[in-house]
């Protein structure tokens, strides 16, 4: 019976254990799971259950663990731990990850945080977070393995093993002159394989690629898919060398962009964490300002339908339509806004490219226009007669092509005054695709069925 327990044991996720507080399975799981998992096992638990296992693992192992744990989770970690466990956590963070910790503190927060390091580390990671928010610079990791052009190979690859523990790692090496200047970068695998006698100067090639500090975190991110590399190093504006944003670091900050603007689309502020650990009354206030603002823009579409109640009252069948003509305006515009917002997002297009992309728009939302019409032409012949027909497929036509105007050209404006494109959300196109639609429906209605306003 005990080998089919300690098989149970084995099978059972991670979780599980920890919540069973079965810590003897533990012992003996843990040294064989990867870091990443041992965290994500450990989000959501109490302090003192992380403390509980993080105290399992070996010295060296917990702040790679305590890494990828959520911040707010790391704030609690380290509130609750005496100096001599949480000190070393802290400490063994590397940069970039203490940058996120610190930037997502509160003023009293920060300072508890700020004691626990060394007045050289307080200055350090003072001078991060002294970069603008989403910039590069305080996405940077600020420890790395510098060479001299000058250097053999056979001397460089020494410096590196000497060095080479001061980074998240030495994959891409920085060939820097007297002055920290960069001069360019080489790789790990060509300086192992290439002839020890050869200077590190000869293994540069091509153009030198590099970020500014003060440049957006998506601008680094775009750097990096763009030239296809690994890590991209950040100077100031000498041309000193700074830090390197590595291609994980670039992997969070799209997700996060990706949430965000998922967020803003469905007309939710952004929440900065995960739905799972967000209280009720932050969802609250992150959804309740859009709701309340779309309300006073629908009271539009009321006053639009009572200023044509004399044409509805004539042609009741015109009412059957309505919610038809205008969910497919609204349809139309969702579409063409979700389009051209992950296309600003991702660089794809650019504000110089919107007389092209209107005209492009403008074709393609006639073509969807008309084949809506042409489909609804036969129920409104059904339902009304040739000139209600006329009247809906018409409408449709129009309502869909301003639609998916709006849906394109809003993002567009929106992100040329430099507010985030994203702000255009499905809701917002939406509500002013009905309003339009419900004037131009009624509208061409009056006009055709020679009724009065």
């Amino acid at each position: 019976m005990e080998p089919q327990l300690q098989l149970d044991t084995d099978k059972q996720p991670l979780r599980e254990l920890i919540k069973a507080g079965a810590y003897a399975a533990l012992s003996e799981r843990l040294p064989d799971e990867h870091v990443q998992d041992i965290a994500e096992a450990l989000t959501d638990f109490g302090p003192s259950m992380v403390l509980e296992v993080l105290g399992m693992l070996p010295v060296d192992e917990r702040p790679q663990v305590f890494a990828y744990l959520p911040t707010a989770q790391q704030y609690q970690l380290l509130d609750a731990a005496d100096d001599d466990f949480g000190i070393p956590l802290l400490r063994a963070l590397p940069a970039d990850d203490q940058t996120a910790l610190l930037e997502s503190l509160k003023p009293e927060q920060l300072q508890d945080i700020l004691r626990l390091l060394a007045p050289a580390e307080v200055r350090k990671a003072m001078e991060q977070l002294g970069y603008p928010e989403q910039s590069a610079g305080r996405l940077m990791n600020t420890e790395f393995v510098t060479l001299r052009p000058n250097w053999s190979l056979a001397r460089a690859l020494d410096h590196v093993r000497r060095q080479g523990y001061q980074g998240d790692g030495v994959n891409t090496l920085y060939v820097t002159d007297h002055r920290g200047r960069l001069q360019g970068t080489i790789s790990l695998k060509r300086l192992v394989l290439e002839a020890p006698d050869q200077s590190v100067q000869s293994l540069i090639s091509g153009p030198l690629v590099s970020i500014d500090a003060s440049e957006s975190r998506n601008e680094a991110a775009r750097a990096i898919q763009h030239y296809d590399i690994t890590a991209l190093p950040v100077v100031d504006k000498n041309g000193v060398l700074l830090g390197a944003v590595t291609v994980d670091d670039v992997m969070d900050v799209v997700q996060e962009e990706a949430t965000e603007d998922f967020h803003k689309i469905g007309a939710v502020g952004a929440l900065g964490l995960s739905l799972r650990d967000a209280r009720p009354s932050l969802l609250y206030r992150k959804r309740v300002g859009w709701l309340v603002l779309l309300v006073f823009v629908n009271l539009l579409s009321g006053a639009g339908i009572a200023f044509y109640e004399a044409t509805i009252e004539q042609v009741i069948a015109l009412v059957f339509f309505l919610p038809l003509i205008i969910a497919s305006g609204g349809n139309a515009g969702s579409q063409s806004a979700t389009l051209m917002v992950r296309a600003l997002a991702t660089g794809d297009v650019a504000p110089r490219d919107w007389l092209r992309l209107w005209g492009r728009e403008f074709g393609v939302a006639i073509a969807l226009g008309l084949t809506m019409g042409a489909a609804i032409y036969g129920v409104g012949l059904w339902r009304g007669g040739g000139e209600v027909a006329l009247v809906v497929s018409l409408s449709m036509v129009l309502v869909v092509a301003f639609g998916s105007m709006i849906g394109m050209v809003l993002p567009m404006m929106l992100n040329r005054f430099e507010f985030d494109p994203a702000t255009a959300s499905a809701p917002l196109i939406t509500s002013i695709a009905d309003v339009c639609g419900i004037l131009i429906y009624f509208s061409i209605a009056t006009a055709i069925l020679t009724l009065p306003a």
